[in-house]
């Protein structure tokens, strides 16, 4: 008998109709995205069922649906926690899922925390200030070239050619725009002036290992080198990908990534973004550990395409890793009482 997978998502189309906008369903995804994960989880020999958002699956769960495993890219809607609670929400039914823990997601997603942990690991992050009100603006004592962005989003949400400040009346005027419209903290670090590369990882705890990693570049040399929201979106013509050849540099990012990935406990499969100060020394940015998954468009699977691994093999050794895991922790807990 075929294990059934429950497919969780976020769908942009669901959410635009509903009213919200372009910028609030940045980091959702596509119909095309579920589709292709559809029929690739299909093709692995399983037997799928769309389930939907995280309130489909409080619907589908409270009128007594089950499965081996739900496969979730659900980002949530608001909140520094958002990503933890379609996890949360399975923990509590007991069902086993893909990626991080609630506690992993809701850490990464707020990049300050992220960068404590690493740093009290002794890891080299930038040096970094949050901005959460008008107030705090000008006790930010940091060295400038600054870079701001919102502290909790993703897909460059809030990053921009305005986003790297090079005095206090820049700060101010960056802060109390990205206050007012994110209406979150702000994350404010030293700027890192080097090359900048996003590492893929597979795997959970010891068994994690890196797959590659992709050099990001801003094709028109005109612009400023920042990974923004609209170069994200626009990828395909706005940013050249490679390779990162140098052995030595490649090296130092990759340990830095992975270990930084283990220290944050991240399962399954992520992503960690490292950028270069001005002699070339690798620095953690950021960590995703819940990647987006389209084929061509989002960086993992690039990634996986770049080193020769197929979409298939990508997914396939998802789910693998977190079969792995439910089964570990079977054997390690046994199966505890649900009063549902």
């Amino acid at each position: 008998m075929r294990k059934r997978i429950g497919l969780v998502y976020d769908l942009r189309r669901d959410y635009l109709s509903a009213g919200f906008t372009e910028s609030d369903v940045a980091e959702f995804d596509s119909d095309s995205t579920i589709d292709w994960l559809h029929q690739t989880i299909e093709s692995l020999g399983y037997e799928v069922e769309r389930v939907g958002n995280g309130w489909a699956l409080c619907k589908a769960l409270a009128a007594g649906k089950r499965w081996d495993m739900v496969f979730t890219i659900a980002e949530g809607l608001k909140g520094r926690s958002r990503e933890a609670q379609v996890p949360a929400l399975l923990e509590l039914y007991q069902i086993p899922y893909t990626f991080s823990d609630p506690l992993v997601c809701a850490a990464t997603l707020d990049k300050a925390v992220a960068k404590k942990l690493v740093a009290f690991e002794g890891l080299s992050t930038a040096p970094f200030a949050v901005v959460r009100s008008v107030g705090e603006i000008g006790s930010v004592a940091l060295r400038y070239p600054l870079f701001a962005k919102p502290l909790a989003e993703g897909t460059g949400k809030g990053i921009d050619q305005n986003s790297k400040v090079e005095n206090a009346a820049q700060l101010e005027q960056i802060c109390r725009f990205l206050l007012e419209q994110h209406k979150q903290p702000v994350l404010v670090e030293e700027y890192l002036p080097g090359r900048e590369f996003t590492v893929g990882i597979i795997g959970t705890g010891p068994k994690a290992r890196v797959i590659g990693t992709m050099e990001i570049e801003v094709a028109d040399k005109n612009q400023p080198p920042i990974y923004s929201y609209l170069n994200k979106e626009e990828c395909e013509t706005r940013i050249r990908y490679s390779p990162l050849r140098d052995a030595i540099l490649k090296q130092s990012v990759e340990q830095l990534a992975l270990r930084c990935y283990q220290v944050l406990e991240c399962r399954d499969a992520g992503r960690v973004d490292i950028r270069c100060d001005a002699g070339n020394r690798p620095y953690f940015l950021e960590i995703n550990p819940l990647a987006g998954l389209h084929p061509t468009h989002s960086d993992l699977p690039m990634i996986a395409t770049q080193e020769g691994m197929s979409y298939g093999e990508l997914i396939g050794a998802i789910l693998q890793s977190a079969f792995e895991r439910a089964e570990e922790e079977r054997s390690v807990h046994g199966r505890r009482a649900c009063f549902i």
